[in-house]
């Protein structure tokens, strides 16, 4: 895991004002959902400011890239996963829609397709297509060294969201855009303590390998729960790869195997719905018999939650667009952009999700 280290800067405090008063547009309409419009004034992303402050940031001159304006600017965005999860359709569509708005020249858009090797070639592709700025959303913390170099070797800056890569900050890429995974996870665990009063036996239904949101999301849950509520007994952590199908078929598993358990962690709401739909095959009421709790914040999920077949969900905004672009103005105009740029990310439970359903993605 690679520890997030907060960095002093202005351009935290620049970026939250600059995205507060921006829309996010990234509200596709996801599988098996019943959609109504977003509420975009709900769902906009916003950074807050580093508790501590430790180095510099990076900046144009640092970096040691030519200065660009991105109106005359091809701009290439890595989407890692398939766009079957509804956080994947809504990140890349705000990026689009961002970059429609701030006028970028050409956008170039790739899906890995869950494939290392292919996130790889499609960074080269769109460099010898002319990319002078990328958005990756990586597929692993690790691996993606050849494309790194590819673009380095071309003075092109990286940006990274929603994932961090274990290289170095203002060599490798610029900055990293997202959500403290650890929080995330500690703030999933007092919501399961909360919903369960501390007691119970938990399964948690981890995502992907590879990647420091699995690695954070299970460090904050599992940490929080043996400091705070020693009774709920954690009796299985399995991954479901961040994937509805696998979720729900680990899930079947787990019902068989451990039929005693009371609780499920999900580390993002597509398992945690598959698990919805395994226990109402086996007979059981998900949210009642059986609590659950994950993170994201999709539409399904929070209808979920509205339908008392949920318990609490932990925010993971995807709606990158705003802040990406933003913190690239912001970049090629001199500022200096820290290492972490942290958004801030709400809550969803039975109190608020009916409210709050428009925010949802």
């Amino acid at each position: 895991m690679m520890i997030q280290r907060r960095t002093r800067t202005l351009a935290v405090a620049c970026l939250l004002a600059a995205t507060a008063t921006l829309a996010a547009s990234g509200c596709s309409k996801s599988e098996g959902s019943d959609n109504a419009s977003a509420d975009s004034s709900q769902g906009a992303q916003a950074a807050k400011s580093p508790e501590s402050s430790s180095g510099s940031g990076c900046s144009l001159q640092t970096y040691g890239s030519p200065k660009l304006d991105l109106k005359d600017a091809v701009v290439g965005f890595s989407q890692s996963e398939k766009e079957a999860n509804p956080f994947r359709i809504a990140e890349t569509q705000s990026i689009k829609d961002e970059a429609k708005k701030v006028g970028v020249k050409k956008l170039l858009t790739t899906n890995a397709q869950s494939q290392l090797s292919k996130q790889i070639s499609d960074i080269q592709d769109m460099l010898s297509q002319g990319a002078q700025f990328l958005i990756v959303a990586p597929l692993n913390s690790d691996g993606l060294e050849p494309a790194l170099k590819a673009a380095a070797a071309k003075k092109v800056p990286v940006l990274t969201v929603d994932r961090k890569l274990n290289s170095t900050a203002c060599k490798d890429y610029v900055a990293f855009l997202g959500s403290d995974f650890v929080e995330q996870g500690k703030r999933a665990a007092d919501a399961m303590i909360k919903t369960t009063g501390g007691k119970g036996k938990v399964a948690i239904l981890l995502g992907a390998s590879g990647n420091n949101v699995t690695t954070d999301r299970t460090k904050g849950f599992v940490d929080q729960l043996k400091a705070k509520a020693p009774g709920l007994k954690i009796v299985a952590q399995q991954t479901g790869e961040f994937a509805r199908d696998k979720g729900q078929q680990v899930m079947e598993q787990l019902i068989q195997s451990k039929p005693d358990i009371t609780a499920v962690y999900a580390e993002n709401d597509e398992m945690g719905l598959g698990a919805v739909t395994a226990l109402k095959a086996a007979g059981k009421k998900p949210g009642k018999d059986v609590k659950i709790v994950s993170v994201d914040g999709t539409r399904n999920a929070v209808q979920a939650l509205v339908n008392g077949e949920y318990n609490a969900v932990i925010e993971s905004n995807p709606r990158f667009g705003p802040l990406a672009f933003a913190t690239a103005q912001k970049f090629y105009g001199g500022e200096e952009i820290p290492e972490n740029v942290i958004i801030s990310d709400r809550a969803y439970d039975e109190s608020n999700a009916k409210a709050s359903l428009g925010g949802a993605f």
